[in-house]
């Protein structure tokens, strides 16, 4: 498998996964299979979407291949259908909002460098992947996006990405960026285990 498709599956794997998140967020806001079909494309594809007119990479990927599309629409389907099933993981909506950042903090920086970028500005691209698609679901969906409510989420990001880029720029082999996703699922699950929380006004914080 060439270097290519392996990022373009790590990046609908990711997509898949923040779909979902963004799906069971819909079902418990109880909205409708439209406003969970929203909620699963926008969570799936809106880091995917500004990294790519950031990066001049137009048309976005979303809308140059239809696969970006199937993706969230099968995902959203899938929880709207079988989600007395799925309920079991709703309160797990987290966990898979991690397992989709490490993805796409590794695939934004990788791409941002395949255009042209340096590592410092494709480490924020990467961060900007991953963050994008959560902070536009949480705006939707009528609450603080989690990124300002406290929680480590962007700098698990930031930290995955930086380590891709760098890996990257010395001409590392592509399946070293899985250190880089490693480093922010570990980081944004201990996090979220311990309740660690970024420094606040006042000194309020937890870590």
């Amino acid at each position: 498998m060439s270097p290519m498709s392996i990022l373009v599956s790590l990046d609908l794997l990711g997509i898949f996964v923040f779909a979902m998140s963004g799906a069971l967020v819909a079902i418990r806001k109880d909205l409708d299979l439209f406003g969970v079909l929203v909620l699963a494309g926008a969570t799936g594809l809106g880091g995917g979407f500004i990294r790519d007119v950031l990066i001049d990479a137009t048309p976005p990927a979303a809308l140059a291949d239809w696969r970006y599309l199937l993706v969230p629409v099968t995902a959203g389907l899938l929880c709207f259908f079988a989600h007395p099933a799925l309920a079991r993981i709703e309160r797990h909506i987290n966990v898979l909002d991690a397992f989709g950042l490490s993805l796409f903090c590794v695939t934004g920086a990788i791409k941002a460098m395949e255009y042209g970028l340096g590592p410092v500005p494709a480490a924020l691209m990467g961060m900007v992947t991953g963050i994008g698609g959560g902070m536009i679901r949480d705006v939707l969906a009528g609450r603080v996006p989690v990124v300002f409510r406290g929680e480590l989420y962007a700098t698990p990001a930031l930290a995955g990405a930086a380590v891709v880029a760098v890996l990257h720029e010395f001409g590392q082999p592509l399946y070293l960026a899985a250190i880089g996703g490693l480093l922010c699922l570990v980081w944004r699950l201990v996090a979220l285990r311990r309740n660690w929380q970024a420094p606040k006004p006042g000194g309020q914080s937890s870590v």
